[in-house]
């Protein structure tokens, strides 16, 4: 599996050509909850201070996502997109603050990121929660904050997030725990020995 981003994390990152140039900022992620994966970055000026692009970078133009800048091949990968476009797409893919459900109508909790796989995938893998206490016990003045996979069933309807019921048996609050968590869930999903 390539290196986990969180979202919130991918804002402001340098978008930089094979050839060294700096040419914007990630501004937004535009994310397709359905398919699961990253569909494109809205983009901000070589300088963070310098205001929205009316371009776009849509996903299959990135050569690669990193912890440290979304590289692509050349200036061409930036797509000349009305703003109103790309503003409309940034809010129809937004994730965060949605009330998470289960399959079968338990409220889990609230997203407070979304985790993709990094490199070429762009695929969504998990979120992170701000979990109810049904989900995990313990004190009412200690909020937890947790990871959850994303299942092979996630639908998205306004501002709410629906994930299997059984993916909260995966769930976790260590980063590295949760990693070998996903690599179990893939492996019950697909049926695979480990």
């Amino acid at each position: 599996m390539n290196e986990l981003l969180a979202v919130r994390c991918l804002r402001t990152l340098p978008v930089v050509t094979l050839g060294g140039d700096a040419v914007a900022h990630v501004k937004d992620t535009v994310l397709d909850a359905t398919a699961g994966r990253i569909t494109g970055f809205t983009l901000t000026g070589r300088t963070l201070l310098s205001g929205p692009l009316p371009r776009d970078l849509p996903w299959p133009a990135v050569h690669s996502l990193g912890r440290h800048a979304v590289m692509v091949r050349d200036e061409r990968a930036l797509c000349d997109v009305p703003l109103s476009v790309a503003r409309r797409d940034a809010l129809h893919g937004r994730l965060l603050s949605a009330q998470v459900l289960t399959d079968e109508g338990d409220a889990v909790g609230t997203v407070l990121d979304v985790l993709v796989e990094g490199g070429t995938s762009g695929r969504i893998v998990a979120f992170r929660l701000a979990a109810h206490r049904e989900l995990v016990p313990g004190s009412r003045h200690h909020r937890h904050r947790v990871y959850v996979p994303r299942g092979e069933a996630v639908s998205v309807s306004g501002r709410s997030l629906v994930i299997p019921a059984h993916a909260t048996t995966y769930v976790t609050d260590d980063l590295p725990d949760f990693v070998a968590r996903v690599g179990a869930f893939r492996t019950r999903r697909t049926g695979a020995l480990p």
